[in-house]
């Protein structure tokens, strides 16, 4: 029954992403569901996978290392979606399709370096703190621009988009600012001369708060309570 519901679960959130895509006047499928399975046990993420999640993100590097040599068996895409220390990159850059959570010219350096080391070209996404709270990590809205100039010269760490993780809100709307902050920073981004190609994505909303976040303008939502259930 617990797998079942899984299975159902996925299902309904791909029913709201789509619903929020046509709300706000979207493409069909424009959005990415990253299934965050952080701290899951295996038979649990295999029977999201056949339910069809293709996009995993984790937030631990090692978590990430053993699932995905466990479930390398499966076509899947990692994301690693937490923060990264540098020297956990060499594992990340050799596994992921995308990183998330790039907040300093150092670790995008060290994506790119390790990335062309293992002859792959990896996806970044430079983490920006919308929201101002010395809790999350992630650069201050002005000093994006500076830093995503800095990153987009890279060869083998690929510039590709914008990250943000809002407050803890029991109210979704309650987070919609932030999204739209991190829509318009992008906008200004593009304007000051960042290429399209290095704005094309933003991660942006989670469980309580990813139907809000798609209105917005998320391209990839990370969502794992909502289809896992809560934690134990």
């Amino acid at each position: 029954m617990r797998f079942r519901n899984i299975g159902e679960n996925l299902n309904e959130v791909r029913r709201r992403i789509e619903d929020a895509e046509a709300r706000a006047g979207r493409d069909p499928h424009s959005v990415t569901l990253v299934t965050v399975t952080k701290t899951r046990m295996l038979d649990e993420v295999r029977a999201a996978v056949e339910a069809g999640a293709g996009d995993l993100g984790e937030n631990y590097v090692q978590e990430l290392e053993e699932k995905a040599a466990a479930l390398g068996d499966l076509d899947l895409h990692w994301h690693a979606i937490g923060h990264l220390q540098t020297n956990k990159i060499r594992k990340v850059a050799r596994t992921v399709a995308m990183v998330h959570s790039v907040d300093s010219e150092r670790v995008g350096r060290e994506i790119d370096f390790r990335a062309a080391a293992a002859g792959r070209k990896v996806p970044i996404l430079l983490q920006v703190n919308v929201s101002g709270e010395d809790s999350k990590f992630g650069v201050g809205a002005d000093e994006a621009l500076a830093l995503a100039r800095r990153l987009v010269g890279l060869t083998h760490a690929t510039l590709a988009g914008l990250m943000t993780m809002p407050p803890y809100n029991d109210d979704p709307q309650a987070n919609r600012p932030y999204f739209a902050r991190l829509r318009e920073l992008r906008e200004q981004l593009v304007a000051a001369g960042i290429p399209d190609e290095a704005m094309q994505h933003l991660s942006m909303g989670m469980t309580r708060d990813y139907e809000v976040a798609v209105e917005e303008g998320a391209t990839l939502v990370r969502v794992g309570t909502a289809i896992f259930g809560a934690r134990q």
